[in-house]
């Protein structure tokens, strides 16, 4: 299972996934950081030890938006940043776009209504493209984005935008379990009581949804987070491989 108190390996090493989940609102920086630590370099979506080839040169820069979303306690941070770090792309941290209205709801425990989430989605969307007109190849964003109608308001970024594609990667498990991890949890705003709330008005994304990974998130870290990354450069691959093609 993945849980916050279990070694999680990066790039070689095991730090505490406590590490990285117990960051809050109040100790995070407010904007997004890029987390550069060393990793292969990748080239046509796969991990290999040299630059990107001549071939992948020739074509057009393929960008992406992935969206790692789920309820509370899913370990949404714990695995966007893995990723960010492993495809050296920025990683927008979610939580920290909701308006201090947003914050105070949910530290009542009172459920966010969708009026409340609109705004938040947006400024989300807004995020992840300012990041890629800086020149990324990439970003990871997290967002719980429990309805449809949320992932849909994300979906807007690549109508407008040539070569960019967005990605939802859905972490999967049971409230019960979720529900353990939350508990765990000390000094985040997110109270235990918050995950029920999530679980009644969840949309889990259906077969329709076909730009969703999904991954079960009741397995032990390092393998949620090995499984995130292949399907992630699985994806890259078969988008460049499509647009060599053309």
């Amino acid at each position: 299972m993945l849980s916050y108190d279990s070694p999680v390996s990066v790039n070689g090493q095991n730090s505490p996934a406590s590490t990285v989940m117990s960051a809050t609102r109040q100790n995070m920086a407010s904007t997004p950081k890029t987390v550069r630590l060393p990793a292969p370099a990748l080239s046509n979506g796969s991990l290999t030890n040299g630059a990107a080839s001549s071939t992948n040169a020739s074509l057009a820069k393929q960008h992406h938006i992935w969206l790692v979303t789920g309820p509370a306690g899913c370990g949404k941070s714990t695995v966007a940043k893995y990723l960010a770090t492993c495809l050296h792309i920025p990683y927008i941290e979610g939580d920290e776009y909701h308006p201090q209205a947003n914050i105070d709801k949910m530290s009542a425990g009172i459920p966010l209504t969708d009026a409340d989430r609109w705004d938040w989605l947006t400024a989300l969307r807004e995020a992840s493209i300012h990041e890629l007109e800086q020149g990324h190849d990439g970003v990871v964003l997290t967002c719980s984005a429990l309805k449809r109608k949320y992932r849909d308001v994300i979906r807007v970024a690549p109508y407008f935008t040539p070569d960019l594609h967005l990605h939802f990667i859905y972490l999967d498990a049971s409230e019960e379990v979720l529900l353990q991890r939350v508990l765990a949890r000390q000094n985040h705003y997110m109270g235990a009581n918050m995950v029920h709330s999530q679980f009644d008005i969840l949309e889990p994304p259906t077969k329709a949804e076909v730009d969703v990974i999904r991954v079960d998130v009741s397995r032990p870290a390092d393998i949620v987070m090995a499984e995130a990354l292949d399907n992630v450069l699985k994806t890259m691959d078969q988008i460049q491989e499509a647009s060599a093609q053309k």
